[in-house]
């Protein structure tokens, strides 16, 4: 008997198809064969890159419009660190929806006691930390250190990786992180290099959201697995 293929869409807020198309070069690994369809997608109406609370304010109703419309996904997956309209566009489904922020956190809490993470930039600290205390998880923070990068840099900049080792090095030596989280979607090109750079696990937070909602649409949609 054929059975349809969950989809998963994973929804990058800003319009930069760099960005979106890293993250689909990175999330190939998750694709194999009778496992869950990843649609990777721009937000055609957000700014290049979500650099400020006011970039995070201007796409929360355009993804609750897009989660709404897109029914015929079985989960979603915000790809932007500050976790934009992730509560909007839960209203929005009764399909799960996962912020990448909050999934890189407890990705990296699940390996590690202390964690760090690599922002953007200085301006984007204040708003992770709101985030985190929420979360109850700021005493597993070692630090979080900006890179100085726009989203641009980061997606194509030449010097990109070596300003994120710099970064890395200092979380891991200076602030006695065990883990360090990619603090925007546009890095996560050099996520493997860093790891083997830094010799300590480096998450990139949309390959922690696309395994949580593989998990999730697997276990909910899937109870009887297809035949070899």
């Amino acid at each position: 008997m054929l059975i349809e293929r969950p989809r998963i869409l994973v929804i990058n807020p800003n319009s930069n198809e760099a960005v979106t198309e890293g993250m689909a070069q990175e999330l190939r690994v998750f694709n194999f064969r009778d496992g869950p369809e990843i649609v990777c997608v721009s937000l055609a109406q957000g700014p290049s890159g979500i650099e400020s609370q006011a970039d995070v304010e201007s796409v929360t109703l355009p993804l609750r419009n897009m989660v709404s419309e897109r029914q015929d996904m079985d989960a979603f997956v915000i790809a932007c660190y500050s976790d934009p309209g992730l509560q909007v566009c839960r209203e929005a489904t009764a399909k799960p929806v996962f912020g990448i922020q909050e999934c890189g956190v407890l990705a990296a809490m699940a390996q590690g006691d202390r964690f760090g993470v690599i922002a953007l930039q200085e301006r984007s600290i204040r708003r992770h930390l709101r985030y985190l205390r929420q979360m109850g998880v700021m005493e597993r923070l070692a630090r979080e250190r900006a890179a100085n990068l726009s989203v641009e840099e980061c997606a194509s900049g030449m010097k990109t990786f070596e300003q994120l080792c710099a970064v890395a090095e200092q979380l891991r030596d200076d602030d006695q992180a065990d883990t360090i989280i990619l603090g925007c979607a546009g890095m996560a090109s050099h996520r493997s290099d860093l790891e083997s750079r830094t010799g300590i696990p480096v998450i990139d937070p949309v390959q922690a959201a696309v395994s949580m909602a593989m998990h999730t649409v697997l276990s909910k949609s899937w109870k009887n697995p297809p035949s070899p």
